[in-house]
């Protein structure tokens, strides 16, 4: 059903609703805040790395020497792992695993995570408690890929009734930097949000660093600082829906401000004629059943956009504009839906 998807074109008075040719979004969304100047002097550099469980990539340049901008570049992926080694859910000794391994006992965590937790646990208030970070249970019993320890694989359904009675953001307790769940089999995963808040402390720290532009993108989650070293905007490409690497819908311009999407062909499979994907339903424990195939978020934090993406999904059955705009920093979003209109909010520009 996801892969029959049209054009269509639809414009509605001051908000405006554009529906266009299907896409998947790889790494970004357009949003234009203030005009690039001219030319920008000094050097640029990028580069990748595997991190995250993803591919990360960062590009900057500034009035320094390539050297200079290398060293910048090695500290920002260093944030990555700094973070990682914080919110991971399989790394031993991080804060997830002492708190999903404390039996319900009190846990001290970095003050970080305790940061992201609340806006997690926000994000669980205003979707009518189908964002939930206690989902830790259901999240490791899925397998989507090949190359992962068991393959592909569907847990069977006594397994996903048990997991899916653990969830519950509500049982999550705070004290001070202390953080326990009521239910000693319960377990936390910040993977929908902490891509995002990664890429919002590395932006942070290259503006710091008197970076005068930067594309980070982590896994699909953008942030930008800037225009291009050409003093254009930050051009982005918005891939198909379910289509080939190399298939774009077109293109957002985007400076200074974050850009992430999510959407139920990102990470999945098909058995039997049912596509299985990594978005679950908290009520049922199983991949959450909607006609949004992608929503994608610009904010002005990247943390923000994630899980206002996750939500968009999350939420298809209801009028999600709601749940935007009670957020501060909220500034556009495009969900795609499956029969192929896309729907558009806010200061959106796709060209083509």
């Amino acid at each position: 059903m996801y892969k029959k998807m049209y054009c269509k074109i639809l414009i509605r008075h001051k908000r405006i609703f554009v529906l266009i040719p299907v896409f998947m979004l790889v790494a970004g969304l357009l949003f234009l805040q203030g005009g690039c100047a001219k030319k920008q002097a000094g050097e640029q550099v990028s580069e990748t790395r595997l991190l995250l469980d993803t591919v990360c990539s960062i590009t900057i340049h500034g009035d320094f020497e390539a050297e200079h901008l290398y060293e910048i570049l090695d500290r920002a992926f260093e944030i990555c792992l700094e973070y990682e080694w914080l919110f991971s859910i399989t790394v031993e000794g991080s804060d997830m695993w002492r708190i999903n391994h404390a039996g319900g006992e009190p846990v001290e965590v970095n003050p970080h995570t305790l940061e992201l937790i609340k806006t997690g646990l926000a994000f669980g208030e205003i979707s009518y408690d189908m964002f939930d970070i206690t989902i830790g249970r259901l999240s490791r019993l899925w397998s989507y890929s090949w190359d992962s320890t068991y393959g592909m694989y569907i847990p069977n359904e006594e397994d996903v009734t048990a997991a899916q009675m653990t969830v519950n953001h509500r049982q999550l307790n705070i004290s001070d930097n202390f953080v326990h769940l009521d239910n000693p089999n319960a377990w936390i995963d910040l993977g929908a949000i902490a891509k995002g808040y990664i890429a919002d402390r590395i932006a942070e720290y290259l503006t710091q660093q008197g970076v005068k532009g930067a594309l980070v993108e982590l896994g699909g989650d953008v942030a930008v600082i800037g225009c291009r070293q050409d003093g254009k905007p930050w051009r982005i490409g918005i891939r198909k829906p379910f289509g080939n690497a190399d298939e774009f819908v077109g293109v957002l311009e985007v400076t200074d401000a974050s850009v992430v999407s999510s959407g139920i062909y990102e990470r999945g499979f098909e058995e039997n004629g049912v596509w299985y994907h990594h978005i679950l339903d908290p009520k049922t424990g199983w991949p959450v059943k909607t006609d949004v195939v992608s929503a994608t978020v610009i904010s002005d934090k990247a943390v923000t956009g994630e899980g206002l993406s996750t939500i968009a999904v999350l939420l298809y059955q209801w009028d999600v504009s709601v749940v935007f705009e009670q957020i501060p920093g909220f500034i556009g979003a495009i969900l795609v839906f499956d029969d192929g209109e896309i729907l558009t909010y806010g200061n959106v520009k796709l060209l083509r």
